[in-house]
């Protein structure tokens, strides 16, 4: 049911925060335990869940098995997955999908009646369960939504943003609430003992990314405001075939177009993977993603070319990505498409253990806003949703086996009363810093100006919004700064090689970046190391 929450100002309920994949099937999961599911979008809308194309990664084909899926993880992770997190999320994978079809998900099937799968980079076997081609995300996001609606337990508050975390002696106190889109209103807390965090990635802090608005590292910045330990921040993939027509978000050339034999090429009509790796264009994303920006970099360009590998099947086998095409004025049946690389996940977030706990008592993390240690350096593709469904499964059991004390209502002293206008010059500038000097190629100046930059607008922004932004920023420029070498998607030109002795994951909260930068003004070479 959806209801008003602006009267409420204390729940017993379990409060979810985000209206993702990791948010509705938690929230479903759940059921029948009452829920607040708070959602700055109407369902279905503002999450990166909705625009996913590839599908979810399965080992349910037949010779296929999730010890062969977590080895994939693994080789692709840049030596910092958790191995027993990886393969705990492969085997849960079979009992999600179940879940999954259960809620209505319409997972294309063969002619046999089995579950249609797929193949992307760097995996092993054919395993990507899809739903019509590209359109996996959408139909998933739909099929819950419709679900949750339908669910009498579940309380549904659309409209509103979470723009702090409010704690209490380590543990969740509440949270600081406003109306979305509006700064001036007046916002209110919300007293509770018990939230989720599912708010997605942080990609909208690029000026190039496949992510919508929303993705703008919010949760991620009000868990570390309120004191949570962040893992791995720096680790941030990028999409190497965003489309490029002028659309802030880039639509995006799923990677399955790449499966089914579409090659990458200049304008000069060469390939240039094969000479990069052995895999060519199914390599792992990283690599894709700086052989295409450096065909850019170089004035050649990059295009997809599916014109052999699909031709006139185009339209039929990838629905969406031909749509986007055809609305910017380009035939990929007979055109090559134009690309380049996009901010599409974060790997980093919101450290969590196997049950979907933060370090503040009362506090879960699912979906991209956390980091399990899953993805490691580099995520493999499809991976993302597997994750979100299985740690928001776990988490929902985690919080059924718990008596959720009553919270006391929390006294009328706000954060900040106002929001501020936020300074759409000053996001601007933001996102385009972190598209030079902590996008696909990093290098020490660049990182060094970024942190400057981010540490004094975290400071000084008056809109709680950009100083969210400003947050999430700092702490992804300062732990790329921080790690002096080259790891999966992180890729330092002044340190292009990867040195063994930091194969480690990143923990570090906003009070150690703050002390980065700080230090950086007057010893700027020398920091305290984040990497444990």
């Amino acid at each position: 049911m959806t209801n008003n929450i602006h009267n409420l100002t204390r729940t017993d309920d379990i409060v979810i925060v985000g209206g993702g994949l990791a948010g509705l099937f938690c929230a479903l999961k759940l059921a029948p335990r009452p829920v607040t599911l708070i959602s700055a979008a109407p369902l279905g809308q503002g999450a990166s869940s909705a625009w996913a194309q590839g599908g979810i990664a399965a080992a349910v084909a037949e010779g296929d098995t999730p010890e062969a899926h977590a080895a994939d993880t693994i080789a692709v992770g840049g030596g910092l997955v958790d191995e027993a997190v990886a393969l705990g999320i492969a085997r849960e994978a079979a009992p999600r999908i179940h879940d999954l079809l259960t809620y209505g998900v319409p997972f294309d099937r063969d002619l046999e009646g089995r579950l249609a799968v797929g193949r992307e980079a760097a995996h092993s076997a054919r395993r990507i369960v899809h739903v019509r081609g590209d359109g996996a995300g959408a139909a998933i996001i739909a099929a819950l939504s419709d679900a949750v609606r339908r669910t009498p337990s579940i309380r549904v508050i659309e409209g509103l943003v979470a723009e702090a975390l409010l704690a209490e002696n380590g543990a969740v106190a509440g949270l600081q609430l406003r109306e979305a889109g509006n700064p001036t209103a007046r916002p209110f807390l919300l007293a509770a003992r018990a939230v989720v965090l599912a708010t997605g990635g942080i990609g909208h802090l690029y000026a190039v990314t496949t992510n919508p608005m929303e993705a703008s590292g919010s949760g991620l910045a009000i868990a570390a405001r309120a004191g949570a330990v962040i893992a791995d921040p720096e680790f941030v993939q990028f999409h190497p075939t965003a489309i490029m027509v002028g659309r802030d978000p880039a639509p995006l050339a799923t990677e399955a177009l790449r499966g089914e034999g579409a090659t990458l090429i200049n304008g000069n009509g060469e390939r240039f993977m094969p000479a990069r790796h052995p895999l060519a264009e199914l390599a792992p994303r990283d690599i894709v993603a700086r052989g295409v920006f450096a065909e850019i970099a170089a004035g050649r360009g990059a295009l997809l070319d599916a014109r052999q590998a699909l031709g006139a099947r185009f339209a039929d086998k990838f629905p969406t990505v031909h749509a986007s095409c055809i609305a910017a004025g380009i035939d990929p049946a007979t055109q090559a498409i134009p690309i380049a690389p996009a901010a599409h996940y974060h790997m980093g977030g919101i450290a969590v253990d196997a049950r979907g706990r933060s370090s503040i008592d009362g506090l879960w993390a699912g979906g991209e806003v956390s980091s399990t240690g899953a993805h490691g350096a580099n995520r493999l593709a499809s991976n993302s949703l597997l994750e979100a469904v299985v740690y928001a499964a776990r988490i929902a059991d985690d919080i059924a086996g718990r008596s959720i004390p009553a919270p006391a209502r929390l006294p009328d002293a706000l954060v900040t009363p106002r929001g501020g206008t936020p300074d759409a010059l000053a996001g601007k500038r933001l996102r385009a810093m972190m598209s030079a000097h902590v996008g696909v190629i990093r290098k020490g100046d660049g990182l060094t100006e970024a942190v400057h930059h981010f540490a004094a607008l975290e400071r000084e922004a008056t809109s709680l919004a950009l100083r969210n932004m400003a947050t999430s920023a700092l702490l992804v420029a300062a732990s790329a700064w921080s790690r002096r070498e080259s790891r999966g998607a992180h890729f330092r030109s002044d340190h292009p090689a990867d040195v063994p002795a930091q194969a480690r994951r990143t923990m570090t909260t906003l009070a150690a970046v703050r002390e980065i930068a700080e230090s950086m003004n007057f010893l700027p070479r020398v920091a305290q190391p984040m990497i444990a």
